[in-house]
């Protein structure tokens, strides 16, 4: 049974009052009149359904469109191969969808895109990646939202410590083909040194490579893991988590997705409420703005969830304080 301690989102006033002021505008009713409804296209990395597809859907159906009627979501599906990707948002282009939505790594198979707007849900820093100027100001054709917090990256190594007192050394298992990686790292390194714990940096560069890094992490022998959240880290939960409960490896992760996958605990913003929100961009694009003039919102709210089955599997007993602050414990 899984437990819901506090309601989460991800709230931000400009998002609150663009969000009222879209619900008093019908949705343009593109389906009247014979006229045919918005392609809109959807590009993912994921081997066959997208798990935040649907809220981005719930996002459109609370802003008053019907799929069918109002849009035709287009999607496409192309894991681990940049080739595949490009072909696949070279087909969407030429169906001339009203924008790409790309979720996590797709993003960076729409990197050249130009003609078309692109609305982006990405865990790193889209100034870095090349696709916005600034975050208040992209500037071009890209806007959406990043999960790229440096605050909330030494957060997670206090929240370890606290569920383990006697750590002492923690190994940081990160993707270095991520855009601000080096700053989640260097926040990293400075929690833990304020904590008194010793960091191992074991990196990897893609998914091909992320065996013989769990191979590193199992030699270096660490009292706990952080991983850091990404794509690449994402698509491989489930074999992450398992990898930790085999090694009696307490590991703290980004995003809740990693704690039904069997992870300990993490800490991170919820990612299918970013994706109900993306829907209020689409459909201010679909009315006619610019994603230059959309600012890329950062998150603001974040969610502590613990897996209680795993902590029993690694003969861990959670503080009683980091339950009572969790916002979700799965425990069966």
């Amino acid at each position: 049974m899984t437990e819901h301690r506090r309601g989460a989102g991800l709230v931000t006033r400009r998002a609150i009052l663009a969000g009222a002021a879209a619900a008093l505008v019908p949705a343009p009713a593109f389906g009247q009149a014979g006229a045919a409804p918005p392609r809109l296209g959807w590009i993912s990395t994921e081997p066959e359904r997208d798990p935040f597809v649907d809220g981005f859907r719930e996002g459109m159906r609370r802003l008053g469109y019907t799929e069918g009627r109002d849009f035709v979501l287009e999607l496409r599906y192309a894991p681990g191969n940049l080739d595949r990707l490009r072909a696949a948002v070279t087909e969407l282009i030429s169906s001339r969808v009203a924008f790409i939505v790309a979720s996590g790594p797709a993003v960076r198979a729409v990197k050249t895109v130009r003609d078309v707007p692109v609305l982006f849900v990405i865990s790193g820093d889209p100034v870095a990646l090349g696709i916005a100027a600034t975050l208040a100001r992209p500037g071009g054709n890209f806007t959406g939202f990043t999960f790229l917090s440096l605050e909330i990256a030494g957060k997670r190594v206090e929240l370890l410590k606290q569920a383990i007192p006697p750590l002492r050394t923690l190994v940081a298992l990160s993707n270095t083909d991520h855009p601000g990686e080096p700053a989640e790292r260097r926040a990293t390194e400075a929690a833990a040194q304020s904590l008194g714990l010793k960091l191992i940096y074991v990196p990897f560069g893609s998914v091909a490579e992320l065996d013989t890094a769990l191979v590193a992490v199992r030699d270096a022998r660490p009292d706990g893991m952080v991983v850091f959240p990404d794509g690449s880290t994402m698509v491989s939960r489930a074999k992450i988590a398992g990898f930790a409960i085999g090694q009696k490896l307490p590991a703290v992760f980004g995003w809740s997705e990693f704690c039904d996958a069997g992870g300990l605990m993490s800490y991170g913003a919820n990612q299918r409420d970013t994706y109900v929100r993306l829907a209020g961009y689409a459909d201010r694009v679909l009315r006619g703005a610019r994603p230059a003039d959309l600012p890329i919102e950062q998150p603001t709210h974040f969610e502590l969830v613990l897996n209680l089955r795993t902590a029993r599997l690694l003969g861990i007993t959670v503080p009683r304080a980091l339950r009572l602050a969790a916002h979700r414990v799965i425990d069966s």
